[in-house]
């Protein structure tokens, strides 16, 4: 067992660098063989990227998103055992590699395309039905904790890419460049579809509130910033109904009322 693993690390270190067996590791007629199984694999890394990236590649174009996708492998070997996780970091990578990147909307455009796959694949979570806050007490509300489904994702933008990418699965093939937009997207999961769309002010004060686990009361405070103190319980009361129905809050816990117990003599 020793024997075999000792030649099972170096093996797969080559292969994940790219580089040729150490010398010893292979007889002379293997060697053209580990080629050809290199070869392949990093294609179908290559290939794992273009089903995770289904837009990118074509507003790319063929030969540039390949250029992107082998510097990637080379940065960020596969560590994960299932290929649907592999490019989990190339928004990231792309925003530091200018060079490969004809655009900066297309990072926009990765952080998008990765959100929507990542909602997909988040965690079964039943959502609370609209009427399930019926009978929270008016003295509860205050105190009252919501709880975002695990498929919500808030995405900072710069560029207008939602329109590029309807385009696009459309197919369309003549897309003009996006506009530049700094805008906030939200991502989710309803049911078993995924679906995206830009977000207002008020609607980012009142999901930024719930991602940092305020409170229903924390949550006016926040709002009556942005559309004063007496509309800020009504606002949060309609973005609470609109978010209940579109299947975007999984949680509500009430609060815990911690004074002790009175005691009797």
């Amino acid at each position: 067992m020793n024997a075999v693993l000792s030649l099972q690390d170096p093996f797969q270190a080559a292969l994940l660098q790219d580089q040729a067996a150490q010398a010893g590791l292979l007889k002379p007629q293997g060697e053209p063989q580990f080629a050809v199984y290199l070869n392949a694999y990093r294609a179908r890394l290559r290939g794992a990227l273009r089903e995770n990236f289904e837009v990118l590649p074509l507003v790319m174009g063929d030969e540039t998103f390949d250029d992107l996708a082998k510097a990637y492998i080379d940065a960020h070997p596969s560590t994960h055992y299932s290929l649907r996780w592999f490019g989990h970091e190339l928004a990231a990578f792309m925003a530091e590699q200018e060079d490969l990147v004809p655009h900066p909307a297309m990072v926009d455009l990765a952080r998008m395309e990765w959100a929507l796959r990542t909602a997909f694949d988040a965690p079964t979570v039943d959502a609370l039905a609209p009427d399930a806050l019926a009978k929270v007490g008016a003295e509860d509300w205050p105190g009252l904790r919501l709880g975002l489904h695990p498929a919500v994702q808030l995405l900072d933008m710069q560029w207008a890419i939602g329109p590029v990418w309807h385009a696009l699965k459309a197919g369309q093939d003549d897309v003009p460049p996006p506009d530049a937009l700094g805008h906030h997207l939200l991502v989710w999961r309803h049911g078993l579809h995924t679906q995206w769309r830009s977000l207002d002010t008020i609607e980012v004060t009142f999901v930024q509130s719930l991602q940092a686990g305020h409170t229903f009361g924390e949550t006016c405070e926040a709002l009556a910033n942005v559309v004063g103190e007496s509309n800020a319980a009504h606002t949060a009361a309609t973005q609470l109904r609109e978010w209940l129905g579109n299947g975007l809050i999984a949680a509500a816990h009430a609060p815990v009322d911690h004074t002790p117990p009175t005691e009797s003599l």
